[in-house]
C-alpha cells in the first residue's frame, strides 16, 4: 500500500483514524545504525511498524524488526513517545493517520541482512552518513534524540 506523509503541511488531508506504531533504533559495534528503504514511500527508516492484537509494545518492535530486516534484536529502553497531530499519513485507500509511534532502543542478537515487501534495502549506516539519505523529518527526529542518548524519554 502506498503512502503520503505529511509533516507540518497546511494542506495536509485531516487525519480519520490513528494507530499504534513502534520503532526500534539499533547499533552495531562499530555505532552503524540498522536501516531500511521503506517500499512504501522509498525513504529511509529504521525499521518499525505497527501494533498487532495480542502483542506488547517491545514484541511489536522486535517482530517488525525481525520482518523487515531478519535482524533478531532485543529492547532496551524507550526513546520516545512521538504523538505529533500535524505529522498525518495518508494511504491509497482512503485513510489518514494521526502520528503516534512508541521509537525504542534495541541491541542486534542475531540474525542475517534480508530484505522485505515493506524494506527494499536493508543496511547499517554510520552516524556520520545519515544526512546523505531521504529520510522523513519525523525518522530524523527520532534519530537525534536516539544519538544524543537522552537521559528520560522525548515525548511530545
Amino acid at each position: 500500500m502506498a503512502r503520503v506523509d505529511y509533516y507540518n503541511d497546511p494542506n495536509a488531508p485531516e487525519a480519520n483514524s490513528i494507530a499504534v506504531a513502534v520503532s526500534a533504533f539499533i547499533q552495531d559495534d562499530d555505532g552503524r545504525i540498522l536501516m531500511i528503504r521503506r517500499t512504501d514511500n522509498d525513504l529511509y527508516s529504521i525499521p518499525g511498524g505497527q501494533l498487532e492484537l495480542g502483542e506488547t509494545l517491545s514484541q511489536a518492535a522486535v517482530r517488525e524488526v525481525r520482518e523487515e530486516t531478519g535482524m533478531e534484536c532485543k529492547v532496551s529502553g524507550v526513546i520516545g513517545l512521538y504523538s505529533n497531530p500535524h505529522h498525518v499519513i495518508a494511504y491509497d485507500d482512503g485513510e489518514v493517520r494521526q502520528e503516534f509511534s512508541i521509537c525504542f532502543r534495541a541491541a542486534a542478537i542475531g540474525g542475517q541482512l534480508h530484505t522485505s515487501d515493506e524494506s527494499r534495502e536493508v543496511l547499517w549506516v554510520a552516524p556520520a552518513e545519515i544526512a546523505e539519505l531521504n529520510i522523513h523529518p519525523s525518522i530524523q527526529l527520532r534519530l537525534q534524540h536516539a544519538l544524543q542518548q537522552l537521559t528520560t524519554p522525548y515525548f511530545t
